[in-house]
């Protein structure tokens, strides 16, 4: 028997977000994000977060849903740095936010400030892992991303996939008091130019984790193009055949429109935009634009 398809509800201080398998898809924007972006990280190390504000409106722009904020900047004080990123975010837009780090201190700094109904960026099916971050998801009431891969190694296989994402939604519904529709579950997309197979194999998890638990589910668009040529056509095939088989959400530039346009069509096929008002609304901004 299939599995209820559930809803999970992000919040700013004014603004909601249900990532949902009967809604839009949600676009994360990635960009707020120092990871190869040597200027960036500079201007972080020296107290300058001038370049957020920039990046928050490409992404909105862009037609993000959600923003994902990391501010992972070696020889700097991560905490201090996200829980002021956050702040200023907040200020900026009504956008919900993707907390995004590794360090549970910074994670925790940053829950403490946001305004809203966080998203998590995230754990692992490592026991350690959920032991440290599940109980700040449950403390803040936030929902949580959730990679099924543990101490050993990334699964190849599909039912290895399904096993450790079982594991992880029995831990944190049964130990912490999560609801399923809180968590999030990245079915880790990869490189296709590093092995042939490994569309084939997310996109089957993608419907197994569907099917049969019903929760929602995201991914690093941008992962399965990595060393690629046309980068950007490829991202634009993968996410409609992603959202087919039950993806509901991408972390994701948004400065993209050729794979932005491919998710709104795709939403639009899938009986996810009524009556086309999205995709004409956004076709009738983009005609009055040059005027």
């Amino acid at each position: 028997m299939t599995a209820p398809r559930l809803e999970t509800v992000l919040r700013s201080a004014t603004q909601q977000v249900v990532i949902g398998h009967d809604t839009r898809f949600c676009l994360i924007g990635e960009r707020i994000n120092p990871t190869g972006r040597r200027i960036f990280q500079e201007q972080l190390r020296a107290g300058d977060l001038s370049a957020i504000e920039r990046d928050v409106k490409s992404q909105v722009e862009g037609g993000a849903d959600v923003l994902d904020i990391n501010m992972g900047v070696p020889l700097t004080d991560e905490a201090d740095l996200l829980a002021k990123a956050i702040t200023m975010v907040q200020s900026l837009t009504d956008k919900p936010i993707c907390i995004d780090s590794s360090v549970v201190e910074a994670l925790e700094a940053g829950l403490s400030v946001y305004q809203g109904r966080a998203l998590v960026n995230s754990i692992t099916a490592e026991d350690e892992r959920m032991e440290q971050i599940l109980p700040l998801v449950k403390k803040y009431d936030a929902a949580i991303i959730a990679l099924p891969n543990d101490e050993d190694e990334i699964p190849m296989e599909v039912e290895k996939r399904v096993t450790l994402t079982r594991k992880i939604i029995e831990v944190a519904t049964k130990e912490y008091g999560i609801a399923a529709a809180d968590i999030v579950i990245d079915p880790l997309a990869m490189p296709i130019g590093a092995d042939q197979t490994v569309v084939v194999t997310v996109l089957e998890t993608m419907r197994r984790i569907r099917d049969e638990f019903g929760v929602n589910m995201t991914c690093g668009a941008s992962n399965v193009s990595f060393g690629m040529p046309s980068r950007h056509a490829i991202g634009a095939a993968f996410l409609p055949m992603a959202m087919q088989a039950g993806l509901t959400s991408a972390i994701m530039d948004t400065r993209t429109p050729q794979i932005v346009e491919a998710v709104k069509a795709a939403d639009l096929l899938l009986g996810h935009d009524e009556w086309g008002g999205s995709w004409i609304a956004a076709h009738r901004a983009r005609q009055a634009a040059p005027a």
